[in-house]
């Protein structure tokens, strides 16, 4: 199987849109103003050579990168440029194409030679949308997903059983797809800090840390183990949310209130059309100067939008009054179809 994956997709995008910017260091963020609150969604090749990385206040990117070329995030630009690649991907021979966002998916090829069926996928991909692309092969999921990152740019490399751990082993944790930070350090206070020693970790410690499904699924992440088949299930989202970034702190009930049913307003907007009940509720709040709390409510299944409105200003009410707010994200969770394969939709800022 692979796993293709656009080089710095967004940066790319903004460079067809804008040849000029060929070669500089590019950051994409917010309204592309760094004395507004807001966080990179982007940055070139370039720009990361000074420190510049996705989600990364945009005024300390712009310090890190004062000669960058910042530019606001423009999601119908991404989402037109993504629907030409999958596209491009769907239409190679014998492919079965499991779609993971706008700029990558899993693959799965019946092929003796899945170097060249990867350039092949390379080569089309530019010609349709002047694109690149890094391609990861793999006899796992996670392996081909692992493997893309050592073919960037432009690259392709395999990860197979065979040389899994003598490529990954002496790694750190956070080097695999699907560890961050907060679990890379509750691993090393298990004593596992490398990837080869979380593949020889027993199950024992890890359930106690981790829980009885988790526990066992990171061992097995690290030895690159997991699913061998590509789902191209229809993708349906399990829910919708937005979120916003004031750029002056909410600080009165009433400056809380109007933002939160502007934001489910939107939210209702974006599941209207999905005809699906909603069963779930989610609100974000990141206080000044920035901590944040997430309040979730399970309702019974409505697509009366009274109800969902009610529903949420429920959760408003558990706001504390007396912190000024710099961010609200709502989301709203749907009842999904027997047969779909599902999962959470980002919001437009990143959520």
């Amino acid at each position: 199987m692979l796993h293709v994956d656009l080089d710095q997709f967004i940066a790319a995008v903004e460079v067809l849109r804008h040849p000029e910017l060929a070669g500089k260091p590019i950051i994409v963020g917010g309204r592309g103003d760094p004395t507004e609150r807001a966080v990179v969604s982007t940055a070139s090749y370039e720009a990361r050579a000074f420190g510049v990385g996705s989600g990364m206040p945009l005024r300390i990117a712009a310090r890190k990168a004062p000669d960058a070329v910042l530019l606001p995030v423009d999601a119908d630009a991404y989402t037109a440029a993504s629907h030409d690649v999958m596209a491009t991907l769907k239409e190679q021979p014998g492919a079965v194409v499991q779609v993971l966002g706008w700029d990558e998916a899993f693959i799965g090829i019946a092929t003796g030679d899945p170097e060249a069926y990867a350039r092949d996928i390379q080569r089309a991909v530019l010609e349709r949308t002047r694109l690149h692309c890094s391609v990861g092969i793999g006899d796992t999921l996670v392996r081909a997903k692992v493997a893309t990152g050592f073919g960037k740019p432009r690259g392709v490399f395999r990860l197979t059983e065979a040389n899994w751990i003598e490529v990954m082993g002496d790694r750190p944790t956070i080097d695999l797809w699907g560890v961050g930070a907060k679990v890379s350090r509750r691993l090393a206070a298990l004593g596992i800090t490398t990837v080869s020693e979380l593949a020889a970790a027993d199950n024992e410690p890890l359930i106690a840390e981790f829980g009885p499904k988790m526990g066992p699924w990171y061992g097995q992440l690290g030895r690159g183990e997991g699913a061998r088949e590509v789902d191209d299930t229809p993708w349906v989202a399990r829910g919708h949310s937005r979120e916003t970034t004031y750029q002056t702190d909410l600080v009165t009930p009433a400056e809380v209130e109007e933002a939160a049913r502007e934001l489910v307003a939107r939210v209702q907007e974006d599941i209207e059309a999905e005809a699906r009940p909603v069963v779930g509720l989610t609100l974000k709040v990141r206080y000044a100067p920035f901590s944040t709390k997430v309040f979730t409510k399970k309702i019974p299944e409505t697509a009366d939008a009274g109800v969902v409105l009610e529903r949420a200003m429920e959760l408003v009410g558990r706001i504390d009054a007396n912190r000024p707010i710099r961010l609200l994200g709502f989301r709203a969770e749907m009842a999904m179809p027997d047969d779909a394969r599902g999962g959470h939709t980002p919001t437009r800022s990143g959520w």
